[in-house]
């Protein structure tokens, strides 16, 4: 062991180089390797502009791509019991929510804003990967009732961007229990007529997976996006085989008909905008107008009575 190993780490810090953020500039793609400068990445959207290769994107950035001029408007969502279980593995529950609180500026791993696109008002859920693996936790089910409560209040379509890694384990049972209610939720909007469209990007897994990220009317993915319930690794383990190449990604998925389309960033507001178009105009039909019976009665005209004729008897009768 070295004698500098011994330094105290405020003598450390004084003589260590500070960081003039060169790092920030440049960004290697793990796609490709190649490295991209961060304002032309940023320029495109988190995209590669070599192989395509799509980054994670901010919900900020994600709520600015989708909503007309970035303009929305941010729907406040209802605080749930804080750990409730009274979890603890390394760490407080507690601790690692507020340490997630702190790094992301959210509350907790879904966003809900309402906005336009396009001219045509809908109601976005953005889930952010950041916020401990995006997991889905009591605040996840709440965010979705009060977005799915605001879609039909606003008669809007509902927009959810997946991405996640499963249930919270620290909240246990309680976080399982999100899956029907997520379903609720979705069951709110369609039974309104309304649309209801989910985006998968990557990662989206776990028991997000298996409950509202596979229930759209129309299910779009990033390309490249990993999907699917169990990770691929765990399957080989428990299958003792090798997966195909391209197993779970957001391509074999669609060639398996679990997903509707593949839409690149650039396209996808564009490819939603005409989606919820078609999909309003088709569940929007012109109702007739409801009328009062009693009027009705009024302007219906009495019938005459009809007189019934006398049976007739056959020759042999008479």
């Amino acid at each position: 062991m070295s004698w500098l190993s011994n330094i105290p780490p405020g003598i450390k810090n004084i003589f260590k180089p500070k960081d003039d953020n060169s790092d920030a500039l440049w960004t290697k793609c793990p796609g490709c390797g190649e490295m991209i400068f961060q304002r032309d990445l940023e320029a495109a959207h988190q995209v590669c502009p070599s192989c395509e290769h799509h980054l994670a994107l901010g919900v900020e950035e994600r709520l600015a791509l989708l909503f007309d001029n970035g303009a929305y408007e941010e729907i406040d969502l209802p605080e749930p019991a804080t750990d409730p279980l009274k979890f603890r593995d390394e760490k407080k529950y507690v601790d690692r929510l507020k340490e997630n609180r702190r790094k992301t500026g959210q509350q907790d791993a879904m966003r809900a804003a309402h906005g336009s696109i396009d001219g045509v008002g809908v109601v976005a859920l953005v889930q952010n990967f950041k916020f401990m693996g995006g997991s889905m936790g009591m605040a996840l089910g709440e965010a979705m009732l009060k977005a799915a409560e605001t879609a039909v209040e606003k008669r809007a379509p509902l927009i959810v961007f997946a991405a996640s890694g499963g249930a919270r384990m620290q909240e246990g049972i309680l976080s399982l229990m999100q899956m029907p209610r997520t379903t609720i939720a979705v069951q709110m909007v369609k039974e309104a007529g309304l649309p209801y469209i989910v985006v998968l990007t990557n990662p989206t897994t776990g028991g997000v997976t298996a409950s509202y990220a596979m229930l759209g009317d129309i299910n779009l993915a990033e390309p490249g996006a990993l999907i699917g319930f169990a990770g691929p690794r765990v399957i080989e383990q428990t299958i003792r085989e090798k997966l195909p190449d391209g197993f779970q990604r957001a391509e074999f998925l669609l060639e398996k008909g679990m997903v509707d389309m593949v839409v690149s960033r650039g396209e996808l507001k564009s490819t939603l905008s005409k989606l919820v178009r078609v999909l309003l105009k088709e569940r929007r039909q012109p109702a007739k107008p409801a009328q009062d019976p009693a009027k009705v009665a009024k302007l219906e005209k009495p019938k005459a009575p009809t007189l019934k004729e006398e049976p007739k008897l056959d020759k042999a009768a008479e």
